[in-house]
């Protein structure tokens, strides 16, 4: 079944990838995270974005990674990252993901060499045609600085080049205006989970958390608060897991999201170059929201 904007909805995880002590991939760690993800309540999986390190994974290692978490997802929609900064990289990933099975994929916009807006209309367009996959657009300016217009977004999807969108983005009355623009023509899905609970209310499908990684169970339940129009109460709820949040996005994902993993009892290894161990200083506020969060019963 070929993966629609309508199907869409609910919690996707922003996954880690698992490293054994030599830094090469733990494929059984992975599989299980993913069924965990699923056990939780977990809509689908989003492996080797930047949560799961795709500037420091070879191509092959990506598409074995992408096809450990279709095997172990069964039915569940498994849409990777594609972080890739030119057109015939991205284009290569997103067919290797396809051919193990990928739902779609999930497509940062163009970088470094940063197109015009029409430009990144006809990148889609492109793409789209040469994956054969369906595509979501992973929009994150503070990464890549290049920010999507509300407008470029809504032609993008009645264009087909898109059939949702990961919104990494801060700013609320651009994410106010796709929404009335493009809310529904697409699936919309939060990516910031200080927003998360906001941008469900205002409309979004769903969100991509990296922090679901831990906390899945609590980020469903605030995502059925907020859907139903309780905002209140979803943001007294996320108030649970203010301190981790800031704890684990205090350094670059996914270093402190590791630690914090290891902490929880689900040991996934460190992190590949560039990328370090967190500080001491992380360390020890990972420590102090981990004892927070426990006090306070979040699992």
């Amino acid at each position: 079944m070929t993966l629609t904007k309508n199907d869409i909805s609910g919690l996707y995880t922003a996954i880690v990838t698992p490293f054994k002590s030599d830094k090469s991939i733990d494929h059984k760690a992975l599989a299980d995270l993913v069924t965990r993800q699923l056990a939780a309540g977990a809509t689908g999986i989003v492996p080797i974005g930047g949560t799961g390190e795709y500037p420091a994974l070879s191509r092959e290692e990506r598409k074995d990674i992408v096809k450990t978490c279709v095997d172990a997802a069964g039915t569940a929609p498994v849409i990777p990252g594609v972080l890739s900064t030119g057109f015939p990289d991205a284009v290569e990933a997103g067919r290797d993901f396809a051919k193990v099975g990928a739902a779609g994929v999930m497509t940062v916009t163009p970088y470094y060499a940063a197109g015009t807006q029409d430009g990144m209309r006809e990148y889609f367009a492109n793409y789209r045609n040469e994956v054969g996959v369906p595509v979501l657009l992973y929009e994150i300016p503070r990464r890549t600085t290049v920010s999507t217009k509300a407008e470029t977004i809504q032609a993008m999807a009645e264009d087909g080049s898109i059939i949702g969108m990961k919104c990494s983005n801060y700013d609320m009355p651009e994410f106010i205006k796709t929404m009335k623009l493009a809310g529904d023509k697409m699936a919309i899905l939060s990516g910031e989970e200080p927003l998360f609970a906001t941008h469900v209310t205002l409309g979004a499908k769903g969100g991509v958390l990296a922090s679901a990684n831990v906390y899945p169970k609590i980020w469903i339940e605030i995502f059925n608060l907020a859907r139903n129009g309780k905002l209140h109460e979803a943001l007294n709820l996320q108030k649970q897991l203010d301190n981790a949040i800031d704890a684990i996005f205090r350094e670059t994902n996914p270093g402190p999201l590791k630690k914090y993993m290891e902490m929880a009892g689900q040991p996934v290894g460190g992190v590949r170059l560039p990328l370090e161990d967190p500080s001491e200083v992380t360390i020890k506020a990972l420590k102090s929201a981990f004892d927070t969060a426990s006090l306070a019963n979040v699992a």
